[in-house]
């Protein structure tokens, strides 16, 4: 009997162990492992989650590299057309100043070329009236035939 009662002492404590370690071992060693099992879901999941972000953030940026472009060059194409557009007034700008100070001078040749032409006149008719004047060997009065002056600078 002695054998039957060290079993069944053992079994017992045995017994005793296994409760004690449910009751009060068990509990904090498997909640432990939950919160861990629960930490290392959750940084899986962050890490998933980070992956995706990351991937969307590749496809935005080709996203907004490409629309960049899109912009740049449609800004490079609008400051063509602005420098076009400058050329040209530019060109038109000169080609008004080139006809005015052609016109201009034309002008001013046309003034100089009638001046110098009453001026001939003038020492044509001059010369003229000496000439007559020495032919007739008398003096004429040019303040008495002013109006013969006249009519002779008209005539030429």
């Amino acid at each position: 009997m002695n054998m039957n009662a060290t079993l069944l002492g053992q079994a017992i404590t045995f017994v005793l162990f296994v409760w004690f370690c449910m009751k009060f071992i068990w509990p904090p060693v498997i909640s432990a492992i939950e919160k861990r099992q629960k930490e290392i879901a959750d940084g899986l999941a962050s890490a998933e989650t980070a992956k995706k972000d990351l991937e969307l953030a590749k496809a935005n940026t080709s996203d907004i590299m490409q629309q960049a472009k899109v912009e740049a060059n449609a800004i490079i194409e609008q400051a063509n057309k602005r420098k076009a557009i400058i050329l040209g007034e530019a060109q038109q700008e000169a080609i008004r100043e080139k006809e005015r100070i052609v016109a201009q001078g034309l002008a001013e040749v046309e003034a100089e070329r009638k001046r110098a032409r009453e001026e001939l006149k003038q020492q044509v008719a001059t010369l003229a009236i000496a000439g007559a004047e020495k032919i007739i060997e008398r003096s004429v009065n040019e303040a008495a035939n002013s109006d013969i002056i006249d009519k002779l600078v008209a005539e030429l």
